[in-house]
């Protein structure tokens, strides 16, 4: 993305404070710290989780908890994405991969990637936006630390924001939608910087690709995420939570 292009996007963003947004909000670093990022320039904020089959579904617990802490009111979409497999997170018999560190990930579409995941999670977020009459969405996409997913970088959002604009009641409408993701550029340390300034509180946040609370410490999300704390210079927060609860 391009200086010009950061900077129409930052200014589109500004131009959304008093109004409403949804957020996809899965309950990790990125989507936590894009639901604070949301709550400081909209009145109305809507998170939006969804069920799609994953394997951890810790998350979508710890999802709706953030949600509660904050005083929102998520609401959960379902798609049961296991009925197309092709991903670890989605079949069982697929195995999520184990690192010794972040950067032993070698750089190919990894097996946790989700087929399509983030085109279905715009398209029944901009229906939902629609029949709201919301017009913003915002998500924590970034591309810098996980390079290797083709559904989060700015090609991809663009293109997505074309195809809503176009097959939805927008196409006739002047009011158009806008698919805002403030990170894509960012790493993941920065992402977690912003989100402390905006008094972002990540205890309950879940990355680990495998199905506890505790992080596994092996899978590929796990490693980037103890990567993207130490590069910040603090203690990850849900490590603290873990272990003032003795879970760790």
């Amino acid at each position: 993305m391009s200086a010009a292009e950061r900077k129409k996007q930052k200014n589109s963003a500004r131009r959304g404070a008093g109004s409403s947004c949804l957020v996809l909000f899965s309950g990790g670093l990125d989507s936590t710290t894009a639901l604070y990022w949301a709550l400081s320039r909209y009145d109305r904020v809507q998170p939006v989780i969804f069920d799609y089959g994953q394997r951890h579904r810790v998350e979508i617990r710890m999802a709706r908890k953030t949600c509660r802490r904050l005083g929102l009111n998520p609401l959960t979409l379902k798609v049961n994405l296991r009925q197309i497999g092709g991903s670890a997170l989605t079949d069982d018999s697929i195995k999520v991969p184990s690192f010794r560190t972040a950067e032993k990930i070698k750089g190919i579409l990894p097996p946790t990637y989700v087929p399509f995941r983030n085109g279905i999670f715009l398209s029944l977020a901009a229906a939902l936006a629609e029949r709201l009459g919301i017009s913003d969405i915002i998500c924590g996409f970034n591309v810098i630390d996980s390079p290797d997913y083709p559904d989060t970088t700015p090609a991809f959002v663009r293109a997505m924001n074309r195809a809503i604009n176009e097959g939805t009641g927008a196409k006739f409408s002047r009011r158009k939608f806008r698919i805002i993701a403030p990170f894509i550029q960012l790493k993941k340390s920065e992402i977690i910087r912003l989100g402390l300034k905006l008094g972002a509180d990540y205890s309950y946040s879940i990355s680990c690709y495998s199905e506890g609370e505790v992080p596994c410490s092996r899978c590929s999300s796990c490693l980037l995420r103890k990567k993207a704390w130490a590069e910040a210079g603090e203690k990850d927060h849900l490590i603290v939570r873990l272990e003032k609860e003795g879970k760790i």
